[in-house]
């Protein structure tokens, strides 16, 4: 199978979500549950039969991709254990890219430098949790699903730091884009005011952010800088 077929239905699903977002919601938790398989289908496509593929890095792609698809479809009911779940899912997912871009980026970097880092991301998630708002039962899951999400920032901000070309940076803009896209999920969990259009914008992001951290992760995995 050609990767751009898959491609082109994964692009569709993913206007089809968008365009629900703004106005037809039923539309886009129908679409939802598609999104990640598709994207998940594309990357195996694209990967097959190319030479020099790393099996292992793509088994690590590819099963995050899947984690994504379990969270969204865990986080469509509006439900204390289903959002506890699809969070679940999702670090799960992180702990794939962590291990996949991880372990390029972070070969050796020094003691000092993690502790520094690592210090560096606690008072940011504690920050980022007390700004808005969080308490509860979630807040203790949020400060260990947000560490994830800062770890894989680390991950590509690392191999961007080192030297790395076109690749990490694609890795890095994949995280950070989906690190904004769940604030705003949280932001709104805990009842703070936003804009109308959150939801569009909210999938907007994630999209993008998979999308990015897809090409990225295949890039890695093909040798590609």
């Amino acid at each position: 199978m050609k990767w751009y077929v898959p491609g082109a239905f994964f692009a569709l699903a993913c206007v089809l979500n968008l365009v629900g977002c703004i106005d037809n919601d039923a539309l886009a938790q129908a679409v939802k549950p598609t999104l990640l398989p598709l994207l998940a289908v594309t990357t195996l496509a694209f990967l097959l039969g190319k030479d020099g593929v790393d099996r292992k890095g793509a088994t690590l792609l590819v099963t995050a991709q899947l984690l994504g698809c379990t969270g969204d479809v865990l986080l469509i009911p509006s439900r204390f254990w289903f959002f506890a779940g699809g969070m679940g899912a999702f670090l799960a997912g992180h702990v794939c890219y962590m291990c996949l871009f991880g372990g390029r980026s972070w070969k050796g970097i020094s003691l000092h430098v993690w502790a520094g880092a690592v210090f560096v991301m606690i008072v940011l998630v504690r920050v980022l949790l007390w700004a808005i708002g969080a308490e509860g039962d979630l807040s203790g899951p949020m400060f260990v699903y947000g560490m994830g999400l800062m770890m894989l920032i680390f991950s590509g901000l690392a191999g961007v730091v080192k030297g790395g070309g076109t690749t990490w940076w694609i890795i890095l803009c994949g995280a950070l884009l989906f690190t904004f896209s769940d604030a705003l999920i949280a932001m709104n969990t805990f009842g703070m005011a936003l804009f109308e259009a959150r939801h569009f914008v909210v999938m907007l992001t994630y999209l993008a952010a998979q999308s990015l951290l897809a090409v990225g992760g295949v890039r890695l995995i093909l040798g590609r800088r």
